[in-house]
């Protein structure tokens, strides 16, 4: 097993893509289960912290160690099977390259985040989610099994629906034969798409405790995954809109036919698998790079939906709403191809990353919102933060998931006073969002970077009820440390 403590080396390992940066003596590269079962042991009698690492493109500084070891799970990079509809595969594998394999196999995995350059571990341990998630769900949606190794380095190896709690009481055994009792605490879950602190509901399933849990209750070495049958064609297309109101109209008419349709069984239906939305300052900020964007765009709406039956009626159909809601239909784009669809998802991602960009140029971190809130607020919460934002006067964009009400504005600031301020704007609009009965992140975790706005969420009371799980699966308290509690919430 590789070991590396030259700061150089490791430099990598100490900082993620929204800038959090950190610090470590060394980061080990293990390859098995046994690897990590042997760092796992040595630091818990040591009482040395580990971080576990994936690929970096998280945005909470959760993979970014602040003392102690690092475990890189870059070496657990084997997809170990693919058929029958489903997947085994170790944490460090691509998610870009699995999902080039599924799709050679006629198969497909549909949780798709912003950046295909993750880890499948990572994406397991935030619940990752993405555009498809408006169709298909998040992660959690698509994994059937996991194998754990606890902090203590005792192995859990577990299918769904094999460990099951009992109301409030969550009972397992370890392979070694070591039975673990879990009391759930009551935690109201948000009906939003949510990945803001450990699951909890009544008779839940063990492995959903571990999905979306931010590295802090053990190392994932194997995953299976549901896997679907690919799709065929797929209708693609990017909308303009001269207003925003017009293109909210039309956004919310695409999302109410397309959530009632899946209850049909006709295919030539309006069911978006994807809708997403763009203001005209995520279109002014990508201009440089598609400079054919209209100039008198607004707004745009970028959707999907798989052709079952006839390109030509789901296509009139789609353009038909578009007409109604007075999109820019002359200057708008639909995929052809392959290729142009490709194109399409490029310019979607483009904007993340520009973001990203933009803000590490400058020396500071990332502060754009992961917040959504239930349908019926929607409009409400998205006037509230353009408003503060706007009041404000700091550069702004929003973008995102609004088939789920899931909004990403992003303040763009040009130093530390606007740093400051972003700051205040983003607990402003958490706390916003958790009147509404929403959550303060729908999909990229807690990590570090958020800890107060889970606080907003539940509570300190509740937060210390649901540090009572990290503490009963690590009672040395080394994993994870930093991630979603403050530290005093441990002891």
């Amino acid at each position: 097993m590789i070991s590396k403590n030259d700061i150089e080396q490791i430099q990598p390992y100490l900082v993620d893509a929204a800038n959090y940066k950190g610090n470590c003596t060394t980061v080990y590269f293990p390859e098995t289960t046994e690897d990590v079962v042997s760092i796992l042991k040595e630091a818990n009698a040591s009482g040395t912290s580990v971080t576990v690492a994936g690929n970096g493109t998280g945005l909470t500084g959760a993979r970014v160690p602040e003392e102690g070891i690092v475990i890189a799970t870059d070496k657990l990079n084997r997809v170990i099977e693919i058929e029958n509809n489903h997947a085994i595969v170790e944490p460090g594998v691509l998610l870009d390259d699995f999902l080039k394999l599924v799709s050679e196999k006629g198969l497909y995995y549909p949780p798709d985040p912003t950046e295909n350059n993750c880890f499948i571990g990572g994406t397991v341990a935030t619940n990752a989610s993405g555009a498809k998630t408006f169709k298909y769900g998040s992660t959690r949606e698509y994994v059937t099994g996991l194998k754990i190794v606890l902090p203590t380095g005792e192995i859990v190896n577990s299918n769904r629906c094999e460990s099951l709690a009992k109301n409030n009481l969550l009972s397992f055994t370890t392979e070694e034969n070591k039975n673990i009792n879990i009391s759930l605490p009551e935690i109201f879950m948000p009906e939003t798409k949510h990945a803001a602190g450990y699951y909890i509901k009544p008779d839940m399933d063990l492995i959903d405790l571990f999905i979306g849990s931010e590295g802090t209750l053990g190392v994932i070495t194997e995953i299976k995954l549901k896997l679907h049958k690919k799709p065929g064609n797929i209708l693609s297309s990017v909308i303009f809109f001269n207003s925003e109101e017009n293109a909210f109209s039309f956004l919310f008419e695409a999302r109410d036919k397309s959530n009632n349709n899946r209850k049909t069984a006709d295919d030539n239906l309006i069911n978006a698998r994807g809708l997403e939305f763009f203001d005209m300052f995520s279109l002014n900020f990508l201009r440089e790079e598609y400079p054919q964007i209209p100039i008198d765009a607004k707004a745009a709406l970028w959707f999907e939906q798989e052709i079952i039956s006839s390109e030509e009626n789901l296509l009139t159909v789609w353009l038909d709403l578009v007409e109604k809601h007075n999109g820019d239909l002359e200057n708008s784009w639909i995929a052809t191809n392959e290729n142009d669809r490709e194109k399409f998802k490029d310019f979607r991602h483009t904007v993340a990353w520009k973001v990203n960009e933009y803000v590490t140029q400058r020396g500071l971190r990332k502060v754009g919102t992961d917040t959504a809130v239930p349908n019926e607020y929607f409009v409400e919460f998205y006037k509230f933060i353009t408003g503060v934002a706007e009041k404000s006067g700091i550069k702004y964009l929003v973008y995102g998931h609004f088939g789920n009400s899931h909004p990403h504005l992003n303040l763009l600031p040009e130093n530390g006073d606007e740093y400051t301020k972003s700051n205040e704007i983003y607990k402003l609009i958490c706390k916003k969002a958790v009147e509404l009965g929403g959550t303060v992140s729908a999909e990229h975790g807690i990590g570090k970077i958020k800890k107060a706005y889970l606080l907003e969420m539940y509570g300190e009371n509740k937060l210390r009820e649901m540090a009572q799980i990290k503490k009963t699966l690590d009672p040395n308290n080394i994993l994870g440390i930093g991630n979603i509690f403050d530290p005093d919430y441990l002891q």
